[in-house]
C-alpha cells in the first residue's frame, strides 16, 4: 500500500490495455454469448444456510434464470434441484420459501423426496414401463463456503473450494461457517448488469461519486489489488488515518480469527462473476449483481454477522444498514443515465487504467469462459494480465 501511494506510474512492464469494446455492453448476441456460456456456468451464490434452517427447508431461487430449489435434506445436507417436475414440467413448488418433507406436483401429483427421487405417481396403472429411477429431479450443482450456499447449472464444474483457488485459505479468517444471516434487500437498475458491477471492482471513482461518505476516511491512492485464477480478485484500500475505526461498528460482537490487514483497512473480495465481499470483522455485507435482462439487472446486498440475534439485534444495526444503503444508492445513482449513454452513438469502448485492472481482468476470464474461438473479434479483449496473476 505504501508503493502503490508512493508510485508516479503503474509498475515497470505493466501492460497498456486494449479499449474494452462497446459492444460488449450493449450487442444482443454477445450478451446471449455471455448468459449461455458463462452465466450458466458459473458458481453462484444461492443463500444463507439460515435462510433454510431445518431439513426440509428450503429456496425457491430465480436469480440464475431458471428456477432452482435450494434444500435442506433430512441429513441436514444442502442439495439443488430445478423446480421441474419430470412428467410434464410443471413447477412443484410456487412459493419463494417453505418446509416440507417432499414436493408434490400440483398438477398431476407426482411426488419426490427431498433428495429428489420420484416416489409416487397418480394413476400407475396406466403408464407403460415407467421406470421411477430414471424420473428423478434434475440436480443442480450445490456447495458451500461455510454457511454460504452456491449453485451452478454445469454438471461438469470444478469443485468450488478448488475453483477459488489462493483465495480459499484466506476466506477461512471470517468463520463463514459460524456467522449468522442478517438481512437481504434487492434494488432493480435499469442497466447492463457489468455497469454496477464495474464500479464495486475499483476505487477510482470514489472521489466523484462518495465524496460525503467513504471517500471521507479511504485512500484510494493507497489502494492494493491481487488478481487471482479464474477470474478472482481481491483489492485493499487503505485508511486515511492508521488508526480510524468505524464508529458505527463500536462494541458489536467481533470475529475473533479476522487477521491484522482486513481489520485496519478496507479489503474487498470478488468471486467471479458476481459476488463482491467487502468483510470486516463485526459483520459482513454479500453483493450480487444479477442480469434480468440485457439493460436491466437485480443487486442483492446480503449480510451476516457473528452472534446475531434476530429476535434482540445489537442497537447498531439499524443505523449500520442504513448507512450501506445510502452508500448503495450513491453507486445505483447514475446507472439508469450510463445505460442511455452507453447506447448511443457516443460511446465506442472504454480505456481503462491500471486502477481498473480487475475489471479487465474479469473481461478477459469472460472470453476465456465463452471461448476464444465464440467470440466475435471485433468485441474480443486481448489477454495481457497472465503475467500478473498470483496462482
Amino acid at each position: 500500500m505504501a508503493y502503490e501511494t508512493a508510485r508516479k506510474a503503474p509498475p515497470e512492464g505493466f501492460p497498456a490495455f486494449s479499449d474494452i469494446p462497446a459492444g460488449r455492453y450493449v450487442d444482443s448476441d454477445f450478451l446471449a454469448l455471455e448468459r449461455e456460456l458463462m452465466w450458466k456456468r458459473a458458481w453462484l451464490y444461492a443463500c444463507h444456510a439460515d435462510q433454510i434452517p431445518e431439513p426440509g427447508s428450503w429456496m425457491l431461487v430465480r436469480s440464475t434464470g431458471s428456477p432452482i430449489l435450494v434444500v435442506r435434506d433430512l441429513q441436514g445436507g444442502f442439495r439443488a434441484f430445478y423446480n421441474t417436475c419430470q412428467h410434464r414440467g410443471a413447477p412443484l413448488v410456487k412459493e419463494d420459501s417453505g418446509q416440507s418433507r417432499g414436493f408434490i406436483c400440483g398438477y398431476h401429483g407426482w411426488s419426490y423426496t427431498l433428495e429428489g427421487r420420484l416416489t409416487a405417481v397418480r394413476d400407475r396403472r396406466d403408464f407403460v414401463d415407467l421406470d421411477f429411477a430414471c424420473r428423478s429431479l434434475k440436480a443442480v450443482r450445490c456447495e458451500t463456503i461455510g454457511n454460504l450456499i452456491f449453485i451452478n447449472e454445469d454438471a461438469e464444474a470444478q469443485p468450488l473450494m478448488a475453483h477459488l483457488g489462493p483465495m480459499a485459505d484466506e476466506l477461512g479468517q471470517y468463520a463463514l461457517d459460524q456467522l449468522r444471516f442478517v438481512e437481504s434487500r434487492s434494488y432493480d437498475v435499469p442497466c447492463n448488469v457489468k455497469v454496477l458491477l464495474d464500479a464495486f471492482l475499483e476505487v477510482y471513482h470514489l472521489k466523484s461519486i462518495h465524496v460525503d461518505t467513504v471517500d471521507r476516511f479511504l485512500d484510494h491512492k493507497g489502494m492494493t489489488i491481487t488478481l487471482w485464477p479464474k477470474g478472482h480478485s481481491r483489492m485493499i484500500t487503505p485508511n486515511r488515518r492508521p488508526d480510524w475505526t468505524d464508529p458505527g461498528t463500536r462494541g458489536m460482537p467481533k470475529i475473533e480469527t479476522v487477521t491484522e490487514i482486513p481489520r485496519d483497512n478496507n479489503v474487498s473480495y470478488h468471486i467471479f462473476p458476481n459476488f463482491v465481499m467487502p468483510p470486516s470483522d463485526s459483520g459482513i455485507p454479500l453483493l450480487q449483481f444479477w442480469p434480468v435482462a440485457d439493460n436491466r439487472c437485480r443487486v442483492v446486498s446480503t449480510w451476516i454477522a457473528p452472534d446475531y440475534d434476530p429476535a434482540d439485534p445489537h442497537p447498531r444495526w439499524e443505523q449500520r444498514t442504513a448507512n450501506w444503503e445510502r452508500i448503495l444508492y450513491e453507486d445505483l445513482q447514475f446507472a439508469p443515465q450510463i445505460q442511455e449513454s452507453i447506447e448511443s452513438p457516443g460511446f465506442r469502448g472504454m480505456p481503462l487504467n491500471y486502477q481498473e485492472r480487475r475489471i479487465y481482468h474479469w473481461h478477459e476470464e469472460l472470453d476465456r469462459r465463452i471461448g476464444a474461438n465464440r467470440v466475435p473479434p471485433a468485441l474480443a479483449v486481448k489477454p495481457v494480465l497472465d503475467p500478473w496473476v498470483v496462482r
